[in-house]
C-alpha cells in the first residue's frame, strides 16, 4: 500500500521540515511535561557537579520527539552530540570507532537502539559501565586483551520497541522515560509555532481541526500542516482558514479522528466480510492484501487506542464505537442461552 500521510514513521520529506521546526531548548519543547521536568532536574544537577548526564533511555511510539529531546539535552548541557542508529552500527568495530572519537561529557545518540546486534551490545556494556573499550588483539593462544579508557560520555538511546531491548542493556540506563501521545491542546500549540516559523497565516480553528487529525503525534501534525499550507498557497492566497483546512483535509481523506482510507478499509473489511468479527489477524491480512505484521504494528495500535478495535482470544472485533464513527447500525448479537438449573 502507498505510504500514508498519517503514518508516524519518518519519511524523506520530513527531514528538512523537522530540522527547521525542531525546538533547540527545553523551554520551547511543547508537551511531555513530566519528562521535561525530570530531565531538567537531572541536567541541572549534572552541570552543578560538573559531570556527564546519566545514560538516558527514551521510548514510545514514533514521531513523539525522542530525537528532538536528544538534541535538546546536548544543547542544554553545552556538549557535542554524535547521532547514529542501531541498524547503522553493524559491527563492534563501527561502535569502537564512534566511542573513541567522543570528547568529555559528549552525547552519543543511538536511535532504534533495540536493533543493535548482540556483538555490538557486548562492546557497549563496559563502555557504559566502566567507560572502557575492551579490544582483543590476535587470535588463538597468542591473543591478548587491551583495555582503552574512554572519556565519560552520555548514551541517549531511543526505541519504539521497549520490550525488545535486552535486560542487560536496559539495566545500564540510569534514567528511563516514556513519551506518550500528545493532548490536542499541545498539538495546537505545536502547529501554531510551526506555522509562525514557516511564515504561514493560520486561524486558530484551522490549527484545532488539524490537531484533531494528528493522532497525538507532532510529526503527523507538521506533515498535515505542510500539505494544508500547499493547498492554501494554490487555492486560498496562502492563508489557512478553518474552511481551507477542512477542504484540504477532505482531499487528503483524513477524517476528524485521524483515520485515513486504510484504517477505514481495515474496519469495513471486518464488518462487511466477517460480520464485525471475531476474525483472525492472518485472515484480515489476506482479505486486504497486506502483511499480518504490518496490520499489527502499523494499523492496529491507533484503532485500539481509540477503542474502535478489540482483541479477543478468537480474533479481532470491531466495537460499537467504530460502528458509530462509520455511521453504521451496531448489530445486536444474540446472547448465549443461560444454563437452567431446574429439571
Amino acid at each position: 500500500m502507498a505510504e500514508r500521510i498519517i503514518s508516524a514513521k519518518p519519511r524523506e520529506e520530513d527531514q528538512a521540515l523537522d530540522t527547521s521546526l525542531r525546538p533547540r531548548r527545553l523551554e520551547d519543547f511543547v508537551g511531555q511535561d513530566k519528562v521535561k521536568e525530570n530531565l531538567r532536574i537531572a541536567m541541572v544537577a549534572a552541570q552543578g557537579r560538573g559531570e556527564a548526564l546519566d545514560h538516558t533511555l527514551l521510548y514510545g511510539p514514533p514521531g513523539l520527539g525522542k530525537t528532538t529531546l536528544a538534541g535538546i539535552i546536548a544543547a542544554e548541557m553545552g556538549v557535542n552530540i554524535r547521532v547514529t542508529s542501531g541498524p547503522a552500527v553493524e559491527r563492534p568495530g563501527d561502535l569502537a570507532a564512534i566511542l573513541t572519537n567522543l570528547k568529555q561529557n559528549d552525547i552519543l545518540f543511538i536511535d532504534e537502539i533495540h536493533r543493535l546486534s548482540r556483538g555490538v551490545e557486548e562492546v557497549l556494556y563496559p563502555a557504559m559501565e566502566d567507560y572502557a573499550l575492551d579490544i582483543v588483539l590476535g587470535k588463538g593462544p597468542g591473543a591478548r586483551s587491551l583495555r582503552l579508557h574512554l572519556p565519560r560520555f552520555t548514551l541517549v538511546g531511543a526505541t519504539t520497541r521497549f520490550a525488545l531491548l535486552s535486560p542487560p542493556l536496559r539495566d545500564r540506563f540510569g534514567a528511563v522515560y516514556r513519551l506518550d501521545f500528545y493532548e490536542e491542546s499541545a498539538i495546537e500549540v505545536i502547529l501554531s509555532r510551526s506555522a509562525y516559523i514557516l511564515g504561514v497565516e493560520m486561524e486558530r480553528e484551522a490549527a484545532r481541526e488539524m490537531a484533531k487529525r494528528a493522532r497525538g503525534t507532532p510529526r503527523v501534525a507538521n506533515r498535515l500542516l505542510k500539505r494544508v499550507r500547499d493547498y492554501a498557497q494554490v487555492m486560498a492566497q496562502g492563508t489557512i482558514t478553518h474552511e481551507v483546512a477542512l477542504e484540504a483535509l477532505e482531499r487528503l481523506e483524513v477524517d476528524h479522528r485521524g483515520l485515513d482510507d486504510v484504517d477505514h478499509k481495515v474496519l469495513r473489511t471486518i464488518i462487511d466480510k466477517f460480520d464485525g468479527g471475531p476474525v483472525g489477524l492472518e485472515t484480515i491480512a489476506a482479505a486486504i492484501s497486506e502483511e499480518g505484521d504490518t496490520i499489527m504494528g502499523v494499523y492496529e495500535p491507533y484503532l485500539l487506542q481509540l477503542g474502535f478495535l478489540g482483541r479477543t482470544p478468537r480474533g479481532r472485533v470491531v466495537t460499537r464505537l467504530a460502528y458509530q464513527h462509520l455511521g453504521l447500525p451496531y448489530p445486536e448479537k444474540p446472547e448465549s442461552p443461560q444454563p437452567s438449573f431446574w429439571v
